[in-house]
């Protein structure tokens, strides 16, 4: 179970800590209180259950499409609670986790699901970036804030997030051999959840691992479990103290399963079949976490129940708090206002329609 060997000629080290009984190999489970164990399970259940609100409000029409998280959990907290609030946090698409972990505000992500600009502002303060739609692109950013951070002397490194089907992507390669020619504190963690949208790992490279890529550029790679919250958080440890210390990147590859659609808008019956998720089920990263914790009596069912409620309480507080704002922000004239100086006819027909409620491409009189 704990570290062991992968890759072509054993190359790689994979570590697993946590099993999913909630065993774990008691000489490499981190150091970490009951408020921290706590906290984190929390984080991972919040980001669940704020899934399931999201995908509620989507099928009814209140918000648009998103990414679930539903399955990574533990990949993106192990990772995000290994640096520090300076840091830098540079997401994809599907960082709801490690987002609530850094202290984004529930409300801002309905809003901007809901469509609206004012949803992704970033406290002027905060080292977050907002979510990369584009697959790949953040990688590059993180891999430049790095150098940026080295360049002026800074105690700060750049932690970014992205799947398996980006190291696919030209960005990847250009953000791993950059980082690693010029010293970039930046960690690459990529959640390798088997599938680029429809597309399975077998069809997007015939490498043993994804984290042994790392080593054509001169990069410390890793592959660890990616359901296993401990496994992730000791990997992230090293690879941020190498970064910190040595101004050295890491790729991390956490090997994990999204449960739930690639966004709202597809359909995974279609590529996958229904044995296959349930097999991944049963590693599931919170249920693992939760068993750990109630085998050390650190959290009975009614401590967990509690959980829930709190957590349940926290999103029904955060989607009143957003549909007020998006009432607020309902006016459409921004839409129309900031496109062209003098506004032709059709624009404006179609600015009165959306005012009075109606879609813009239908003629009043149609």
């Amino acid at each position: 179970m704990p570290w062991s060997k992968v890759g072509p000629k054993g190359a790689i080290p994979h570590l697993s800590i946590l099993d999913a009984s909630g065993e774990v190999d008691e000489e490499l489970v981190p150091d970490l209180s009951e408020d921290q164990l706590l906290q984190g399970l929390r984080t991972m259940l919040l980001g669940r259950r704020f899934d399931e609100r999201r995908l509620k409000l989507q099928r009814s029409g209140r918000i648009g499409t998103f990414a679930p998280v539903n399955g990574q959990e533990a990949a993106q907290l192990g990772a995000i609670s290994a640096i520090r609030p300076q840091d830098w946090f540079i997401p994809s698409y599907r960082e709801t986790v490690a987002g609530i972990w850094r202290g984004i505000d529930l409300a801002d992500v309905l809003i901007a699901d809901a469509g609206y600009n004012e949803g992704v502002s970033i406290p002027q303060d905060a080292h977050d970036l907002p979510n990369a739609v584009p697959v790949g692109t953040q990688m590059l950013q993180a891999a430049g804030i790095a150098y940026g951070a080295r360049r002026q002397g800074k105690d700060e490194i750049a932690m970014t997030f992205f799947g398996d089907g980006a190291t696919s992507q030209g960005d990847f390669h250009e953000a791993m051999n950059f980082a690693s020619v010029f010293d970039c504190p930046v960690v690459f963690i990529c959640q390798n959840n088997q599938y680029a949208i429809s597309v399975p790992r077998s069809r997007q490279t015939r490498s043993e691992t994804l984290a042994q890529k790392a080593l054509a550029y001169g990069i410390d790679g890793v592959q660890v479990d990616g359901n296993d919250v401990f496994a992730t958080f000791v990997a992230a440890q090293k690879a941020v103290a190498s970064a910190r210390d040595n101004s050295r990147p890491s790729l991390i590859e956490c090997v994990t399963y999204r449960l739930e659609m690639h966004t709202t808008a597809d359909d995974p019956g279609r590529y996958r079949d229904d044995e296959e998720v349930e097999e991944w089920r049963e590693k599931d990263p919170i249920e693992r976490f939760r068993n750990y914790l109630r085998k050390r009596d650190l959290l009975d069912d009614g401590g967990f129940q509690e959980m829930e409620e709190e957590v349940s309480a926290t999103i029904d507080a955060a989607w009143k708090k957003a549909e007020k704002r998006i009432e607020e922000l309902g006016a459409v004239a921004p839409l129309f206002d900031h496109v062209m100086s003098d506004m032709p006819a059709e624009l404006e027909r179609q600015k009165r329609r959306m005012q009075a409620g109606g879609s813009p491409g239908v003629p009043s009189d149609a």
